[in-house]
C-alpha cells in the first residue's frame, strides 16, 4: 500500500479536483509546475505526469502543445483526469511496477515530472524501485524534475521519508545527474530549506 493511500484511506479525486478548481477562480496560478516543465523542455516534447493525481500538470502541458501521458494508481483521481480531459491517454498503474516496454514509455520521454509529494508517498522501501522506473522512462538526454518536502512543515506526513542525499544517490544509481535545483516550482534558489525541487538529467 502507498503512503497516499494509507493517509487518505479511500481516493477522493473530486475534492482534490475542486479544490484547485477554486483556487484559480480565485485569481491564484496553479500551474507552476506545469511552468517549470515547459521552461525545461520545448512544446512538442513527450511529457510523463508521473502520480498525476487529477492530471493537472499535465493539462497545462497539453493545452500549451505537449504530447503528455498520466500514471497515477488512484483510480478515483484519474476518472476525473479522463473526465476534464479524455484526449489525454492516462494509466493506471503502481509507479513502482511499470510495464514500460508494454506501455510504449520506455526510452521514450523527454520529461518525466513528479510534483505534489509524489516520491515520499509512495510505498515504504520502493522509492528507489520507482526513481530506476522513471529513469527507464526517459530518452538519453531526458529529465526528471521531482518536488517534495523534506520535513513535516512540507508534507501531509508526521515526519519526511525521504532525503534529497537518498534521492540524488538513487538518481545516481539509476543514471541520472543532478542539473539544476530549486526552493520552488516558481524557480527560486534552493537554500536547504524544507522543500526541493529537483532536476536530473539522463
Amino acid at each position: 500500500m502507498t503512503r497516499w493511500t494509507d493517509m487518505t484511506g479511500a481516493a477522493r479525486g473530486a475534492e482534490y479536483a475542486s479544490r484547485f478548481a477554486e483556487l484559480e477562480a480565485k485569481g491564484t496560478d496553479v500551474h507552476g509546475e506545469a511552468q517549470l516543465c515547459a521552461s525545461l523542455v520545448p512544446a512538442g516534447a513527450w511529457v510523463l505526469d508521473a502520480g498525476c493525481g487529477t492530471g493537472r500538470v499535465a493539462q497545462w502541458l497539453h493545452r500549451n502543445g505537449y504530447e503528455c501521458v498520466g500514471v497515477d494508481l488512484d483510480e478515483e483521481m484519474l476518472a476525473e483526469a479522463r473526465r476534464a480531459a479524455p484526449e489525454i491517454r492516462w494509466i493506471q498503474a503502481d509507479l513502482a511496477a511499470l510495464d514500460l516496454a508494454g506501455l510504449g514509455l520506455a526510452g521514450a520521454v523527454d520529461l518525466v515530472v513528479c510534483a505534489g509529494n509524489v516520491i515520499p508517498l509512495v510505498a515504504a522501501g520502493t522509492e528507489a524501485t520507482v526513481v530506476t522506473s522513471l529513469a527507464g522512462a526517459l530518452r538519453p538526454g531526458g529529465l526528471l524534475v521531482a518536488g517534495f518536502g523534506l520535513d513535516a512543515a512540507h508534507l501531509p506526513l508526521d515526519e519526511a521519508t525521504v532525503t534529497l542525499a537518498d534521492y540524488d544517490a538513487w538518481c545516481a544509481d539509476a543514471g541520472l545527474s543532478l542539473r539544476q535545483r530549486f526552493a520552488t516550482w516558481d524557480g527560486d534558489p534552493y537554500d536547504g530549506g524544507g522543500y526541493a525541487v529537483s532536476v536530473h538529467r539522463r
